[in-house]
This record gives structure tokens, sequence and C-alpha cells, in this order.
């Protein structure tokens, strides 16, 4: 697992109230650098958006089938090859897509944390 990796799971558990009290001192070195910073933000609008009831976030007609059949056409990973390297992160976007996007963005990461062998 690489550095980042564990110091953003340092982050969540920390923010969880789940990190051991000898873990502390390194998840709070990791919020002092950008990198800990912006995932510290991203966990907090990712809770923010799970906790919400997400009134008047409405996607627009049509959008679950469109990503149904997006994903139909995706190709799954061949086993025991990685997945691709997450895109760095982007500009801020105005406040009516956060939500849409936080809630985007919750799908990978929580999927990541139920997946076996992660």
């Amino acid at each position: 697992m690489d550095t980042q990796k564990r110091l953003d799971e340092h982050i969540s558990a920390l923010m969880d109230g789940e990190l051991s009290e000898h873990e502390v001192g390194l998840a709070m070195a990791a919020l002092s650098e950008p990198e800990g910073r912006l995932a510290w933000r991203a966990y907090h609008l990712i809770g923010d958006v799970l906790r919400s009831d997400a009134s008047g976030a409405e996607l627009g007609e049509g959008f679950n089938s469109r990503l149904s059949a997006r994903l139909d056409v995706e190709v799954a990973p061949a086993a025991g090859h990685a997945a691709p390297a997450a895109a760095p992160p982007v500009a801020p976007q105005p406040p009516v897509a956060q939500p849409a996007a936080a809630s985007a963005s919750a799908v990978p990461v929580l999927s990541a944390a139920v997946t076996p062998g992660r």
C-alpha cells in the first residue's frame, strides 16, 4: 500500500473516531500536508452529502438509464491487474454541482472500502 493511501486511511479513521491513540500523530502530520487537507475536505463533503436528504439535487430525467447503459459497456479489469490510478483533483465546482459530484465520488470510495482484498 502506498504511503499517501495509508495516510488517507488514517485521516478517514480519525474523522470516524476509529483511530488508535498512537496513530493520531500520523493523521495530524498528514493533515499538515496539502494532500491531507484535500482528503479531509473531500471526506467531509462526502459525509455531508451522505447525511443530507439530497432534496433539490436531482440528477435529471434519464440519468439512471444513461448510467446503466454506460456501465453495461464497461470492461471489467482482468483478475490480478491493478486498477488505473485515480485522476488528479479538479478545480472546485460551483456549489450547485458539489452534492452530485460528492455523491459520485463517494461511490468509488465506499466501493473500495467494502471490496475484499483492498
